[in-house]
């Protein structure tokens, strides 16, 4: 009992037959293909998400420093151009003699004034953290300017004439200087917020960087394992392929030998019906007939009209059916292509399509052509004719038919068969006949090929090459 399960648990491991193991193999293989190649594009949409992620944090950042930072120097630079202005009015009003144009100068001095206000009011609500105390400097600064320019701005032109080039010189100069000296630091410490902004950009730039080669490294990692699994792969599905398609060819070549062989069989089959109806069948009714004929001799034409009838008909019967078995006889393989050759056999053969076709057939041939084919070739040659012949007669509803038989250089047979029939297109009406004379022709090495289109009559090419049977004949 031991024995026999420890031989059924063998057979359980070892057991299992090729073709299962090969299943199972394959679907291993495309499960890892599959794992592989899911995550090598998950990995990449990641790394491409998050890519583009950082990227517009980057862009929106460096964005935001960017018009924060011009913004603030857009205020500061107003700041100090209405500072400066300030004084420059302040200045005239008390140097400018004339009182009139002493006014226009307080106006413009109080539009400097309120537009200082507003952008200082405007900058405090952005103001940054390290400008804080420079700011609160600015503004005292600033206040103490205008406190110290109120009593100047209500002087009468004689005070003016006597204190106001001692202000300006002494007050309004010093202190509008100290104010935009304090403008410019707060434009420096704008600068230095700009410089730390770039330098934040830089560094989310880096850190993007870091990120993306680590995404490249692991993209690369499994890309190589699964380059390395689907060469395997690949190169064990090209041997297969190479393998079936060696088997392929080699089945179409034993269906090319086969279909020749057929073919061969075919025509011995033919020769030798057609002799025997020709020599023995047609002996028996050529033999009926004679017999019908002595009969017929040996009765008087008084009492035996009726027995003489029958014997007529009889021998119109007979007749008959020995003309039927001549033509089936040519038909199946025409005495004369043995006996005679190929170019009677083909006159012949027009002959007969245009008696009972109604068609007139032209055959063109070289004389001197029949000395260099070969059985086989003049065989083709014959039954591809015949088989054209047929179909025109059939389908194109043709009135001239021409037969061409030439030699073109170096050492090829070109036969065209051509009608000035209705056409077809003959990449979509390839029937059986053009198939079997395409297979007779390739089967000699020869190229075969159906011109025509709709209403433009059919052409058939066939080109045999020549060369081997002429040296032979030679």
């Amino acid at each position: 009992m031991k024995r026999s399960h420890v031989k059924m648990d063998l057979r359980a491991v070892f057991g299992r037959p090729r073709g299962c193991m090969k299943a199972d193999g394959e679907s291993q293989t495309r499960r890892l293909l599959l794992i592989g190649f899911g995550g090598l594009l998950l990995l990449l949409a990641f790394a491409g998400l998050n890519g583009i992620s950082a990227v517009r944090t980057i862009q929106s950042r460096n964005e935001e420093i960017r018009r924060e930072y011009v913004m603030r120097d857009r205020i500061l630079e107003q700041l100090r151009s209405d500072i400066y202005l300030s004084g420059t009015y302040v200045r005239d009003l008390l140097l400018d003699p004339d009182p009139k144009l002493a006014q226009n100068h307080l106006a413009d001095f109080d539009h400097a004034q309120r537009r200082i206000e507003v952008n200082t009011s405007a900058y405090a609500k952005i103001l940054l953290p390290e400008e804080r105390d420079a700011f609160q400097r600015f503004t005292a600064e600033l206040h103490r300017y205008f406190e110290s320019l109120s009593p100047a701005l209500h002087w009468n032109p004689a005070e003016r004439r006597e204190f106001g080039y001692s202000f300006v010189r002494e007050s309004l100069l010093p202190q509008r200087t100290v104010i935009v000296q304090l403008t410019d630091q707060l434009s420096s410490l704008n600068q230095k917020q700009l410089e730390a902004g770039d330098r934040q950009v830089k560094t989310l730039f880096e850190s993007f960087e870091r990120l993306l080669v680590v995404f490249l490294i692991l993209s690369l990692c499994c890309g190589s394992v699964v380059a390395g699994i689907s060469f395997q792969r690949l190169l064990r599905s090209e041997k297969l392929s190479s393998m079936r398609l060696r088997e392929v060819l080699r089945a179409r070549g034993d269906l090319r030998d086969l279909s020749a062989r057929l073919l061969q069989i075919q025509e011995s089959e033919r020769r030798a019906i057609a002799r025997e109806l020709h020599d023995e069948v047609g002996q028996s009714v050529s033999g009926l007939l004679l017999g019908i004929g002595n009969v017929a001799a040996t009765l008087s034409p008084e009492g035996n009209a009726s027995a003489l009838s029958q014997l007529r008909e009889l021998r119109l019967l007979a007749e008959r059916t020995l003309s039927e078995l001549r033509d089936l006889s040519l038909l199946l393989r025409p005495s004369m292509l043995d006996d005679l050759g190929l170019l009677p056999a083909l006159h012949w053969q027009a002959r007969e399509v245009a008696r009972t076709r109604n068609l007139s057939v032209q055959v063109s041939a070289d004389d001197r052509l029949e000395d260099s084919l070969s059985d086989d070739q003049k065989t083709c040659i014959y039954r591809v004719v015949q088989e054209a012949l047929h179909n025109v007669a059939r389908h194109a509803a043709a009135r001239n038919v021409n037969v061409q038989l030439s030699e073109e250089p170096p050492h090829e047979l070109l036969l065209v068969v051509q009608d000035d029939g209705r056409g077809f297109t003959p990449d979509r009406e390839k029937g059986v006949g053009l198939l079997g004379m395409e297979e007779r022709v390739r089967h000699l090495g020869g190229a075969f090929r159906v011109e025509s289109k709709p209403g433009g009559g059919t052409a058939v090419v066939v080109r045999l090459p020549l060369h081997a049977f002429a040296m032979r004949a030679s």
